[in-house]
């Protein structure tokens, strides 16, 4: 059975900090809208506080996440243990994206290690935290990050990746705005 939590307690940060992958998952307010749920890695998760969290996010092939936080605020970010003892991990919370060039940038670019294809730092403030057993997640090994999306980002080069976040990226695809709009 679950268990919940107002605030990421040390226990949560320390087995967090320990997770190679991430989910992230959002939706629009309209039943027909599209759900959105998105693997992550590179060492991107950053926890600022017990009750905030911030992940840096780089170019895709869609920009679901922002359009859905700027739409209606909802973020819930999991975890799942692939090896170690079985758990799940949630935070649920609401989210906003902060974009280069905006004050709160300058605050939080330092804590990652951006890339080229950065696009955007996602904040979600966290109101519940649930730890769930995971019993049935598998037991998977670790064995390095791809290399593919900065291969793609320097093909582009600077201002591809601008042209393609201005084609690709100020629309959700249910025609949602996104940050970048």
């Amino acid at each position: 059975m679950g268990k919940f939590f107002s605030t990421i307690l040390d226990i949560h940060m320390s087995f967090i900090q320990k997770q190679k992958i991430y989910f992230t998952a959002s939706a629009p307010l309209s039943a027909e809208g599209h759900v959105n749920l998105s693997p992550k890695g590179m060492d991107s998760f950053r926890i600022l506080s017990p009750t905030r969290v911030a992940y840096m996010d780089i170019i895709g092939s869609g920009n679901e996440t922002s359009a859905h936080i700027l739409e209606n605020g909802r973020l819930t970010i999991m975890f799942c243990a692939f090896e170690g003892p079985p758990n799940i991990l949630r935070l649920y919370g609401k989210g906003y994206t902060v974009l280069p060039g905006d004050e709160e940038w300058e605050r939080l670019a330092p804590l990652f290690e951006l890339q080229l294809a950065t696009r955007q730092i996602i904040v979600a403030d966290i109101h519940k935290v649930q730890t769930s057993c995971g019993f049935s997640v598998p037991y998977y090994e670790y064995l390095g990050e791809r290399d593919q999306a900065q291969k793609w980002a320097e093909h582009k080069g600077t201002e591809g990746l601008e042209q393609y976040k201005q084609e690709k990226n100020r629309l959700s695809m249910d025609g949602l705005p996104t940050a970048l709009y």
